[in-house]
């Protein structure tokens, strides 16, 4: 067995793993930065189904990589998306990560309203009053309330990473943050996971150079 295990060096296996998935992808291609964001998504979960599943609004990732360059925010519902996007990226480009799920006031918040910390969560960043992006990981709760913000003029973010993963109201809150007119990468149906919101912010990052 170990005869047949390919030798690779460790700073050469992210490479690799592109070369096999392009491979894979039989030709394939998507205009830059999408492509980047697509082999990212396959690459952190070995998964193509990402190939066909991510929906890119109009120029939406270009858009999130200017407002990245120019000092945008990102902020997340998970904990776990959080820890995975790079802060050293995100401190060259003037930008910082925020996630209030933790936070005593959200907690408390959400206990008083009988309501989920994520939907609080969108609150609290509608009051930050910068410019922001939007990287959901896990509660459809969190598009749902963002929803309502932006139709009531109180939010209006650069882009929203609408990738919630599950079974419940997951695929109707995702399909319902793609009409609030808001650039958007979102995929459809019940994957996502905070793993691929925080790849999606990291492929845009990494177009600015690392």
């Amino acid at each position: 067995m170990l005869n047949e295990i390919e030798i690779v060096k460790p700073m050469d296996i992210e490479k690799r793993s592109m070369a096999i998935i392009t491979e894979e992808l039989g030709g394939r291609t998507w205009p830059e930065p999408e492509f980047s964001i697509v082999k990212r998504c396959i690459h952190t979960s070995a998964d193509f189904d990402y190939a066909d599943n991510l929906c890119f609004s109009e120029n939406a990732a270009q858009i999130g990589v200017d407002a990245l360059n120019k000092g945008a925010s990102i902020v997340t519902d998970t904990q776990m998306a959080a820890s995975g996007i790079n802060k050293k990226r995100m401190k060259e480009c003037g930008g910082e990560v925020y996630c209030f799920m933790s936070d005593p006031d959200v907690a408390a918040a959400a206990k008083e309203r009988e309501c989920t910390r994520a939907s609080i969560c969108m609150e609290k960043a509608a009051e930050l009053g910068k410019p922001l992006i939007i990287a959901v990981g896990n509660a459809p709760t969190a598009l749902i309330r963002l929803y309502e913000l932006i139709q009531e003029g109180k939010i209006r973010p650069e882009l929203i990473i609408g990738a919630p993963v599950g079974f419940v109201n997951v695929v109707e809150a995702k399909e319902l943050i793609m009409t609030a007119g808001i650039p958007y990468i979102v995929p459809r149906g019940r994957k996502g996971g905070s793993n691929i919101a925080a790849t999606i912010c990291n492929a845009m990052l990494y177009q600015g150079g690392r």
